[in-house]
């Protein structure tokens, strides 16, 4: 019996260590044959083109451009609703003034009213020494009785303006919340899209700078091209405008003066050469998204404050400028007119003549002369 178990055992062992082996090894196979397959499968992203990138940094900024124009305007409404919140407050207040005369005035009544009592007026004739006192008494009693009536009048037509004013300042409160949440929220959006555009090119070599500064003086020089050839339109027609109205003159014999020039048209000059005048002197001043000067702008707050030199208040953001004044083609643009560009018209310059425009471009660059062509043009008005 001990001879057979101890020849048993050895089978055991070595049943249950061959397999373990074999599995094993397959294992490993399996998992090396997995990795291979899946580094196959999942290649590396490739390294997006100068080109793209080029493509996506000016599609941030443009984002970032909305996103301003967004914050200018929960900007302008949050500082409208604190204003007239104030005003409610204020209202508010002093309602609550008027509401406490009135209940002083009636709580005057009330007490004297409690310290002399009510006595029938039977009682007062026969008391009164004579008849004519007991008239006056009583007459003096029912003026003393219509004072109060309107003392109670008073205080329940304050009582109802003062709550009234209450809940106005209440929702005016609720509402200029909802303005600064929607701050805030412009606010990060502006950040989030000039950090992306900063992190792209942050990760550019040297080479690829360079290579993208290239693009850059193309894309500029094609733009300078295209308002050079605007120019040279617009001065063609003004050339033909002058014949036409010099053989118009003669025809009359006015003798070369056409005398057509009107003071509106002399006005209007004088406001466009103020403008420009402005938009000059800021050149050279950083962009700032949010800022109106004056020592730094953005895009519409520049265009703002130029017309505003001029004495022609404009609103703040560019979605509110296209709608002034009188919508203008791009070849019969005239100095001091605005360029707006984008189809969510999220940028806007002054043109200055010549296909040209003063403008505060983007984060990280100053109020500069560019071509109008250098973006793509949504439309064009003139304020006044």
């Amino acid at each position: 019996m001990p001879a057979l178990a101890s020849h048993r055992k050895p089978r055991t062992r070595v049943r249950s260590t061959t397999p373990a082996v074999g599995l094993t090894t397959a294992a490993l196979a399996g998992v090396t044959l997995l990795s291979t397959q899946s580094a196959i499968a999942a290649p590396a992203s490739p390294k997006p083109s100068i080109e793209d990138v080029q493509k996506k940094v000016d599609d941030l900024y443009r984002q970032a451009g909305t996103a301003t124009q967004q914050y200018n305007q929960a900007k302008e409404a949050s500082a409208a609703q604190r204003g007239k919140v104030d005003a409610l407050l204020d209202d508010v207040a002093k309602r609550a003034d008027k509401l406490n005369d009135a209940r002083r005035a009636l709580g005057n009544y009330a007490a004297a009213q409690y310290r002399t009592g009510s006595i029938a007026p039977s009682a007062t004739f026969f008391l009164a020494d004579d008849p004519q006192s007991y008239f006056d008494q009583n007459q003096l009693m029912a003026r003393m009785a219509g004072r109060q009536q309107k003392a109670v009048t008073d205080f329940r037509t304050q009582q109802a303006a003062a709550s009234k004013k209450r809940a106005e300042a209440a929702k005016g409160l609720e509402t200029l919340t909802e303005s600064q949440a929607t701050l805030r929220t412009s606010k990060e959006n502006v950040q989030k899209k000039l950090g992306e555009a900063r992190t792209m090119l942050s990760k550019l070599t040297a080479e690829e700078k360079a290579r993208l500064a290239a693009l850059e003086r193309k894309k500029e020089a094609e733009a300078k091209r295209k308002a050079e050839e605007l120019a040279r339109q617009q001065a063609a027609a003004k050339a033909e405008a002058d014949r036409k109205a010099e053989e118009a003159a003669k025809q009359a014999g006015s003798g070369g003066d056409t005398g057509t020039g009107t003071g509106t048209d002399s006005s209007a000059t004088t406001k466009a050469d103020k403008v420009l005048a402005f938009a000059r002197a800021q050149i050279g001043k950083p962009y700032v998204w949010g800022a109106t000067g004056p020592s730094s702008y953005d895009c519409s707050g520049l265009t703002q404050a130029a017309w505003k030199a001029a004495g022609v208040d404009i609103p703040r953001t560019t979605w509110d400028q296209v709608e002034i004044g009188t919508r203008i083609a791009t070849a019969d643009l005239q100095p001091g007119d605005l360029v707006f560009f984008y189809d969510d018209i999220s940028h806007v310059g002054i043109y200055k003549g010549d296909g040209m425009m003063i403008h505060a471009p983007k984060p990280g660059a100053n109020v500069r002369e560019e071509s109008i062509y250098y973006m793509p043009i949504y439309g064009s008005v003139r304020p006044a």
